[in-house]
Parts: C-alpha cells; structure tokens; sequence
C-alpha cells in the first residue's frame, strides 16, 4: 500500500501512514499514541476487543521518536486531535530510538543554543522550525519564478575564485591544486563579465562566505544569496525597481503558500506598497541627529545606527526601504561614482540590511583608475578586466540575503534559525 502523509487522511479510508511517535499514552484498556510526519499528526488508537492482542501487545513496545508504520482504518473521534484517529490493523517498528534523547524535540524542557545545533537532525522535528524551512523553501521558489517569469537567465559562477569580490581579510583561502585560491564572498565579478557576454539579466541563488571574526545574531560564515545583474539600465533606480518587485512578490506568495506555517509561528507576513521609500544618505545623516543617534558623514552606517533607523521609520509605517546616494569612499571600487557620492545603495527591512548593491562602473578606465584608489592591484583582477575592455553595457545589480529576509519577517531572535546546519567561527559540524 502506498503511504499517506497525516495531513492527507479522510475519514473513512484505509491508509497506511509512516513517522515518528510523538507521545504515547497507556490508559490501560485504551492506548493510542500520536504520529508525526512533515506534515502533521494523526492520532494511532488501540481499544481493547477492537484491534487483536499482537497490535496491543506492540503498543508496550513503543517509545518516544520510534519510526513507526501503521495501516489501518481512519474513524471519526472528536477527542483526538484533527477530529479522526487511525485504528490499526497493522503497526511496525522499523527503527528504535534511544530512551533519553539529548534534547527535548518539542521544547519543553528549553535546551542550550549550541546543543540544539549539536542535535540539530532531532531539533527540526519541531513542527515550529519545520515551518521556518518551508516558509525559506517558498521563499526561495517565489524568487526563482519572479526572476524567470521577468525574462532573467539563472547561472551558476564558480564557488572557488582567484580574487574576492571586495577583497580584504574577509576570504576564506583554499588550497586549489598548488595555487592559492578563495570561497567566493559573492558572485559579484562574474555577473559583471556575463553583462559582457549579451545576456543582459542573470540571477544566481546560491552560497557565499565570509571570514569575519563575529559574534553578533545577524552573521554567519556561510550563507544563502540571491544576486541579480542586469544590462543597459539608465541608472541605479531601475536596479531598485527590480528589487522592490522581486521582495514584493515573494512576500506575497509566501502569505498566500504558507498560512499554517505562519499561522504555527503566530506571525503575519505584511507585503508593502511600491514604490518603497528611497531615504538618501544625507536624509539619514540628519535623522539620526535628530534622534540623539549621530551619523559622521563619510563614515559606514553602524549596527545601532541602522537598527535606530528601522525604529523612526516603523512609527511611520515602513518596515521597507531603500538607503541612497552612500559617500563614494565607502562603496567598492566596482560601483559606479558620482563626484563625493555613489550610485550604491542597501535595502533595509526593520532596521536590517538585506541587501546591497547599485549601478557599477562599466567603463575601463575609470575602473582601473577607482581599483587604484581603493588599495587594489588591478593586475591580480585582469580576468575580471578583461571583459570591460570589449564592449561594456551600462549595468548593475545586487545581493540580497533571503536567510536574513526570513529571519525579520518571523521576528527569529538569530539567523542561525534560519539556517539548516549554520557554520560560525566556532562550528564547522555537524
């Protein structure tokens, strides 16, 4: 018989479901225990006289996150969870689970960060983390059909490069046969050279690294980016133009995909108006003075900055919105400059940077010349030169961090809760 998942059983029907035991009660003449697979539970029950005395004999044997296969039939039961129970006619225990588990799967008993990542195969059982990947998985698909159905190519660039993208102490080296070689901070330096190619829009999904020292609840050593390039646009609002679209529509399928989850979580999904709110630089400068939290004009925007932000611009409404027209000298060198200020920008959810990017510099020599100026050798990024020499489009685009999107439209407290298996300076298993 083919299997039925919990969510999928009637009443009625005959069905064989497969999963892990979620509780077991022994009521003496009533035994039932509850049933978990991916998609919910069904209560499994054994009444004395109504099932045979090999199937009550089995249910002694069980024990909390066996896996379990049972067939049976489904019946009506306004005491059981779903208003139907599953009476059995045939119960297997295809694998044992060890009688004290390492951490309590549904979070009574609160375990330790770094132990439920220790354990983290037996921390998603939690129908609550399960519903934080299905939330990413929609996520993610939602991105992907924006970018197809807007006519983007999707490409996959190479993982391990010659050179970073932003350069610095902030790459992983890797020994590539008897050459040095680095894990990608982004994908940034081969869109740029595919702009070159004739294929106007690309968009990537894919890993990116960073090898900062951090301790904070926003970064990781390994994370999920989605970034996008485009061709032959007039300036860096047409960037923003895609981007805003790209957010809006995932949001938008992510509340109409995944209403239990959400509902799960007892969270809302808030899908805002376009166009978003472009705040430049400058703007910020003067807000944040005005709010006792000072902006050095020239100097990056910090965390409590930022943060601060999101708070005078959430008692207006806006949880979405585009920051503009950075000072040219803390941009890479591969954005496009506009005399004292840049073509870049960041686009910020609730005080939280979720992505940044904006117009690049197409023009050869220029380039070469900015790389100069920023401390970068252009001899060591001539395979990313090269293409620029032979007929460059105007171009831009960005990288955006949907992990941290995630992370802020569930209100997480880490974005390691985001995140399967998440890697920091400190963990490299499981």
């Amino acid at each position: 018989m083919q299997r039925t998942y919990s969510s999928h059983v009637k009443v009625g029907n005959h069905v064989m479901v497969k999963g892990w035991i979620a509780k077991v009660r022994d009521l003496g003449g009533l035994k039932f225990f509850l049933l978990r697979d991916r998609t919910g539970t069904i209560q499994v029950t054994a009444k004395k006289g109504k099932v045979s005395d090999a199937i009550i004999k089995k249910f002694g044997e069980l024990g909390r996150e066996d896996c379990v296969s049972v067939e049976g039939k489904v019946t009506a039961a306004k005491q059981a969870p779903g208003g139907r129970e599953l009476v059995p006619e045939k119960l297997e225990i295809v694998s044992k689970s060890e009688t004290k588990l390492p951490i309590d799967v549904f979070g009574k008993i609160e375990s330790g960060k770094d132990k439920r990542f220790d354990f983290r195969f037996l921390d998603i059982r939690d129908p609550k983390l399960q519903a934080i990947f299905r939330i990413k998985a929609v996520a993610i698909n939602s991105i992907r059909d924006y970018f197809v159905k807007s006519g983007f190519i999707e490409v996959h660039t190479p993982v391990i490069q010659a050179a970073g993208a932003e350069g610095g102490a902030t790459m992983f080296p890797v020994i590539y046969y008897n050459r040095e070689a680095f894990l990608r901070q982004s994908p940034q330096l081969y869109k740029q050279m595919l702009m070159a190619s004739g294929m106007d829009g690309v968009f990537e999904i894919g890993q990116a690294f960073r090898a900062e020292k951090f301790h904070t609840s926003r970064h990781v050593s390994e994370f999920l980016s989605v970034d996008f390039e485009q061709a032959w646009i007039e300036s860096e609002e047409d960037i923003m133009n895609t981007l805003e679209r790209m957010v809006a529509h995932s949001l938008r399928e992510i509340a109409k995909d995944c209403k239990d989850e959400l509902e799960t979580l007892g969270r809302k999904v808030k899908v805002p108006e376009l166009p978003l709110r472009r705040v430049t630089y400058d703007d910020m400068v003067k807000t944040l003075s005005k709010a006792g939290t000072p902006l050095e004009w020239g100097d990056d925007i910090e965390d409590a900055q930022e943060r601060k932000m999101g708070e005078i611009l959430a008692k207006k409404g806006i949880e979405w919105y585009f920051i503009t027209k950075f000072p040219s000298k803390i941009k890479p060198f591969y954005i496009m400059l506009d005399g004292e200020v840049s073509r870049g920008l960041d686009l910020d959810y609730k005080g939280l940077e979720m992505a940044s990017g904006g117009q690049r510099e197409h023009r050869y020599d220029i380039l070469k010349k900015v790389m100069k100026q920023k401390g970068l050798d252009p001899h060591k990024f001539e395979f990313y030169l090269e293409p620029f020499r032979y007929g460059m489009p105007p171009h831009g685009g960005i990288g955006f961090g949907v992990e941290r999107m995630v992370e802020k439209i569930l209100d997480l407290p880490d974005i390691k809760e985001a995140i399967l298996f998440p890697r920091t300076p400190e963990r490299l298993v499981p």
